[in-house]
């Protein structure tokens, strides 16, 4: 059988991504399986973790597999070992690997690598497995997103460049609001123009969407830009002003952590009415054991 890594949301076509989140919602209904039984999965991490640890081990946990926690300090990945040497002799010792990295080409090296599938758990170019989660949290509270619109507002970053590659998969029109100077990547853009605009009005961009989402200012490895960003950005807070003007049943995401009073407001995050973010954040575990599910099989 081929391995098939997931590094991005172009790497599995619309229907099997259709199908891998309709086994989302089912194994949220049933999370207690066997089907990983033997199996193990090493994690990489070079970036810290809340929701991906913890959703990518406790799925394996749950579907009666286990996993393997791999920071730098505990490899020697962190050492200076080359990547290449890394990706043969760790895939030669378990069944399937998530990295959690910095630049996007370092994650396509292992995967090249690896003789085991590889999932790209955030990177600075990418974050696929934070887009399932989003879209079965809509599937969920909405029906299919297919011929949605959809608002990004904020920085043009890892998360707003996989609202691209989704906007594709998945079949909705997507705008971007962000500052000038922070938009994301025009490859991206060019490749799905058909489908996505950009503009510098969050006003104008929310008007009449199904979906609202937001990330924060400053992405990790971009803390000292901080102030820098919240000036910036002054303009693009997502707040029940501007969630008046989308849809009357619009929802509101966010991939967190949230910084209160900056990208969000306090109040929008905590509105049931809008905010879906707690069962977003929750679905990272379903959607990702149904990921891994595919790529075992």
């Amino acid at each position: 059988m081929t391995k098939r890594n997931f590094l991005s949301l172009l790497d599995l076509n619309p229907s099997e991504l259709k199908s891998l989140i309709n086994r989302a919602i089912e194994l949220k209904k049933a999370p207690i399986t066997n089907n990983f039984a033997g199996k193990v999965l090493g994690m990489i991490f070079e970036k810290s973790s809340t929701r991906t640890r913890i959703s990518f081990e406790a799925g394996m946990a749950q579907m009666g597999g286990s996993a393997i926690f791999l920071s730098p300090r505990d490899t020697q990945l962190g050492r200076g070992e080359p990547i290449e040497d890394s990706a043969r002799v760790i895939s030669s010792m378990v069944d399937i690997i998530m990295v959690r990295t910095f630049e996007h080409a370092k994650i396509k090296t292992f995967a090249k690598h690896s003789s085991v599938p590889v999932i790209n758990a955030l990177t600075d170019a990418l974050h696929p497995c934070q887009l399932l989660a989003d879209i079965q949290t809509y599937t969920e509270q909405r029906g299919s997103i297919e011929g949605k619109t959809v608002t990004w507002v904020g920085d043009g970053n890892n998360m707003c460049q996989s609202y691209i590659n989704a906007a594709k998969q998945f079949d909705f029109e997507l705008r971007i609001a962000c500052p000038t100077g922070f938009e994301p990547r025009s490859d991206f853009v060019e490749a799905n123009k058909d489908r996505v605009s950009i503009s510098n009005d969050p006003q104008a961009a929310v008007k009449n969407s199904d979906l609202v989402v937001t990330d924060v200012w400053a992405s990790m490895g971009q803390e000292q830009e901080q102030n820098e960003r919240v000036k910036a950005f002054a303009n693009f807070q997502v707040n029940h002003e501007l969630m008046g003007l989308a849809a009357k049943d619009a929802l509101f995401m966010h991939c967190l952590p949230a910084h209160r009073g900056q990208e969000v407001s306090s109040e929008l995050l905590e509105d049931p009415n809008y905010s879906v973010v707690w069962a977003e954040a929750e679905n990272r575990l379903h959607a990702q054991k149904a990921l891994m599910e595919l790529l075992l099989n």
